[in-house]
């Protein structure tokens, strides 16, 4: 018997739960598939939202052929013998065929490379999924070919909605009659991954003495500390453990911070997932108040590269501990974002005049540049001038926030601009 997550697996959009900022109605990729024309995409997300499935829905709604191939077996003549199936099984003026690759972020440079020309052409129209951030794991040419839509976890409702539907139409299930009295721990335990969901249903519902399962959070907890695998094959936390690594870091804490990065090594998790969360914690909670952090957690990144297991261990530990032990400050994260919202929110205002460039004389003619103060010929190399657009001139996106080292760069701007930056 097909397990309950197969046997559930949605087969129309209607059906499909969750992502409405991508399938809703009129979100991009229902519009796309409406229409009947979509471009090549990656789907970005957690395990069990939903990015195989959606796959599957977009070839049978737009009746296309689809070749589905899984990074982790699939080598580069399988890649080109897919793309010659599709060249040669197309029909004039048909869609395109769908290749759907699992796990893309696993395929080597040499295997990206390979669909680079296929994807262009649109011999075939590339769908790729991914639990990994895919600027660091997909080469350029080949992101710049496909857009990217993020996938997110699936929220209280949309689980729910999912629990309702098992108990009440799945062929097997809506005859035990079941009673959910409670879901809190199946919704905790399934961490917005429908799929772990459904199989902690499965798993529950199997292991109720009776014929009528009522199902409690106590019962549900019971069942899986006396299997806890059985929900998750791999023994994945994966986004518990890493929210913990984090968190740990930026809670100052080595030991735990130390021992979340050794759950992850003993369960095999990828040294270069690890090494990049080391690296973004470097910028995001560390940041000003140690910039010396951030070149460390790269030279560990780099080190890993270089050495792999099992001594890479060692450089990544040393970085986890400088990052943890360091005084944090996330200005530089919090001003970005700042700048970020204030451009959504503007849009494109014009850059003034005084700092255009000048490539041409029609443009010198027209006052491009003109009232430009050159700092470097000022002492201190500063002279006080207008940088932002007229509309937002008096803006505010970075706050210092007074560690030590961050105080310096406070002080000096406070020295240049006087009231603009007195928080």
């Amino acid at each position: 018997m097909e397990p309950l997550a197969e046997r559930l697996r949605p087969r129309t959009l209607d059906e499909y739960v969750g992502q409405r900022h991508l399938v809703g109605e009129g979100a991009v990729l229902r519009k796309m598939i409406e229409a009947g024309r979509i471009t090549s995409f990656i789907l970005w997300g957690p395990p069990g939202v939903g990015k195989t499935t959606l796959a599957q829905i977009i070839a049978n709604r737009l009746e296309a052929q689809f070749y589905t191939l899984s990074a982790v077996t699939s080598g580069v003549k399988d890649v080109r013998d897919v793309i010659e199936r599709a060249q040669k099984g197309r029909f004039f003026n048909s869609a395109s065929p769908i290749l759907f690759i699992d796990e893309i972020h696993r395929f080597s440079k040499s295997q990206q490379d390979s669909l680079l020309g296929a994807v262009e052409k649109g011999t075939v129209t590339l769908i790729g999924a991914t639990t990994e951030n895919p600027s660091f794991e997909v080469i350029r040419p080949l992101l710049s070919r496909c857009q990217l839509y993020v996938l997110k976890s699936l929220e209280k409702a949309d689980l729910l909605e999912l629990l309702h539907r098992a108990v009440t139409t799945d062929v097997y299930l809506k005859e035990r009659n079941i009673v959910m009295k409670e879901t809190g721990a199946m919704l905790r335990y399934s961490g917005g991954d429908a799929r772990k969901l459904l199989n902690i249903l499965e798993l529950v519902v199997d292991s109720f003495p009776g014929d009528e399962p009522v199902i409690t959070d106590e019962f549900v907890e019971q069942c899986l500390q006396q299997n806890p695998l059985a929900y998750d094959k791999d023994g994945e936390m994966h986004y518990d453990i890493i929210s913990a690594f984090i968190k740990s870091i930026r809670g100052s804490d080595p030991d735990a911070a130390l021992y979340w990065m050794a759950r992850m090594i003993e369960g095999g998790e990828d040294p270069q997932f690890i090494a990049r969360r080391i690296v973004i914690s470097a910028a995001e909670d560390v940041g000003l108040a140690n910039p010396n952090a951030l070149l460390l957690a790269n030279a560990a990144f780099d080190a890993v590269m270089k050495i792999g297991w099992p001594e890479g261990r060692i450089p990544l530990a040393e970085a986890v501990v400088y990052l943890a032990t360091s005084p944090k400050s996330n200005s530089a994260y919090m001003g970005i974002d700042g700048a970020l919202a204030n451009v959504r929110q503007t849009g494109n205002l014009p850059v003034p005049l005084h700092l255009r460039n000048v490539p041409t004389k029609l443009m010198k003619d027209l006052g491009y540049h003109d009232g430009y103060k050159y700092p470097h010929d000022y002492p201190s190399n500063f002279t006080p001038q207008q940088y932002l657009p007229d509309d937002i001139a008096d803006s505010r996106f970075w706050h210092a926030q007074h560690s030590p080292s961050e105080q310096k760069l406070y002080d000096r701007m406070l020295s240049c601009w006087g009231d603009r930056f007195k928080d």
